[in-house]
């Protein structure tokens, strides 16, 4: 066997091992979702350094301010999971994470948020028109006060939206008193796109553990 084809087989065996490593150190199902590795639910499966949680069959993300994001979906082939945005409290237009001023990811941990993510930031004030966020009358924010949140505390008031970028903080969604108390994101939105099609989500991704 010449050494050309050692290698190979070398390389094919040594992917194969890390594959089937990586499987078996996999957590359990948790509800309806896989929970593939590198995630890890306990200290028995999984890269503590990716840990998710599963609480009553429902798998959770635990922002750096112990705030907890249900978990929408999982890509583990692009290193990538949706998180549920915060809910509106009915009758206000307060995030329900808005003591933890909104999503904050620890910036020791390796996932991050990426720019895949159209954010709405609702009940601004009047500070945000100096931003190069968009708060004009047709940022698609009014159509999610409109048609989505009616009857909402939110409606007719000052409320911008961005895609958020790699020029921007990549572990924080802020909300705060003196700025908005309230936002939503929408995954891989379309130009035009309406807002019945909407795919609501933050989407986070995670550097590959070595």
């Amino acid at each position: 066997m010449n050494n050309s084809v050692r290698m190979v087989l070398m390389f094919v065996v040594l992917i194969l091992v890390t594959n089937v490593s990586a499987a078996f150190n996999a957590c359990p199902k948790c509800g309806s979702l896989e929970v593939p590795y590198p995630l890890s639910t306990d200290d028995n499966c999984g890269d503590s350094r990716y840990r998710v949680y599963c609480n009553n069959g429902i798998l959770g993300f635990l922002s750096a301010r112990g705030f907890y994001y249900k978990i929408l979906s999982i890509n583990p082939s692009a290193y990538k999971l949706i998180i549920s945005p915060p809910s509106i409290q009915e009758n206000t237009c307060y995030s329900s994470d808005f003591t933890s001023e909104g999503l904050r990811l620890d910036e020791n941990l390796p996932f991050n948020i990426s720019t895949h993510n159209t954010v709405m930031l609702l009940n601004c004030t009047a500070a945000l028109l100096r931003s190069p966020l968009n708060c004009s009358s047709n940022s698609i924010c009014r159509q999610f006060e409109e048609k989505v949140e009616e009857g909402s505390g939110c409606i007719n008031t000052l409320c911008c939206h961005f895609l958020k970028d790699s020029s921007m903080t990549s572990h924080m969604i802020r909300v705060r008193a003196g700025g908005c108390t309230a936002y939503t994101s929408v995954v891989d939105m379309k130009p035009g796109a309406s807002f019945v099609s909407w795919n609501y989500g933050i989407e986070l991704q995670w550097i590959p553990a070595n």
